[in-house]
């Protein structure tokens, strides 16, 4: 009898600890994030038209440097357990190269020996719901939902003008959303984070009117420390890719035939800041 009033009483001071821990998170929470790094080119092919060229930007468009990486997002969160995010990721690209081959791009050629300037536009913006599984402020790990809006724009122009080719596409994408942190000390952390999924439908990748496949996978690991009770700083180790496939009968003013074969692998390397606003409970 007396040891089961012991593991009763254990138990008892468990069940309070943890209610003394999520008692300790504020209502309502307002979080800025915000990163900022060097992004790198894993591999970017881009094929225009069902008979054109497979441009390879690292190799023919000049995408062999480290490019400036920036992600701004603000974060909801709810009773500590339901959080809404929004991010938003800039990302453009502008090389100038001269082609060691010919290139064509919707029935349109670029010879050889042409200068070459390029543009790659791929910023996106994503709203996000996530419910935490686990109870208390410090640890997390949480399931949910995202909704991106990509806003990209691809520009191949000859260095005198006489010769362009331009695509533009506005989207929507829908992803699946985890996200985990973990304490290792009382100040240290590690976590994850990752949005993904594959389309495909062209009715699930935005566009309706099309015969295409699309996937997405944007995976994050990050460890970082607790500065004070309001500020956070990490390093962020990302990889950010994905593309499209098919043919879409949606836009009268293309050139070719409307088919687009576009796949970007890239990895981030950044520093992060979180800053937790005052509760306003």
């Amino acid at each position: 009898m007396q040891r089961f009033l012991i593991m009763a009483g254990v138990v008892a001071g468990l069940f309070g600890q943890a209610g003394q821990a999520r008692a300790e998170e504020p209502r309502v929470e307002l979080r800025a994030v915000g990163e900022l790094g060097f992004l790198d080119v894993l591999s970017h092919s881009l094929r225009q038209g069902s008979t054109g060229t497979i441009f390879r930007f690292p190799e023919d468009g000049g995408q062999d440097n480290l490019y400036t990486f920036v992600r701004l997002s603000a974060e909801l969160s709810l009773r500590g357990r339901h959080t809404l995010v929004f991010m938003v990721q800039p990302l453009d690209i502008q090389t100038q190269v001269v082609l060691r081959r010919d290139v064509t791009i919707d029935e349109l050629t670029f010879p050889e020996g042409t200068p070459l300037d390029v543009r790659y536009a791929f910023p996106f913006y994503r709203a996000s719901y996530l419910y935490d599984l686990l109870d208390g402020p410090e640890r997390e790990l949480s399931v949910g939902a995202s909704l991106q809006l990509r806003n990209a724009t691809f520009v191949f122009t000859s260095a005198d003008g006489t010769l362009r080719r331009a695509n533009r596409d506005v989207g929507p994408v829908p992803l699946l959303k985890v996200r985990v942190r973990w304490p290792l000390s009382r100040n240290w952390w590690v976590g994850l984070e990752a949005d993904g999924s594959y389309a495909p439908t062209a009715i699930i990748n935005g566009d309706d009117d099309s015969a295409t496949e699309g996937a997405l996978l944007d995976a994050s690991l990050r460890g970082g420390v607790r500065i004070t009770d309001t500020v956070d700083a990490f390093l962020n180790l990302r990889y950010l890719g994905g593309g499209a496939r098919g043919t879409s009968d949606d836009n009268d003013e293309e050139f070719g035939d409307g088919f687009t074969s576009n796949w970007l692998n890239t990895a981030t390397v950044s520093l992060g800041i979180q800053y937790r606003l005052p509760a306003l409970d």
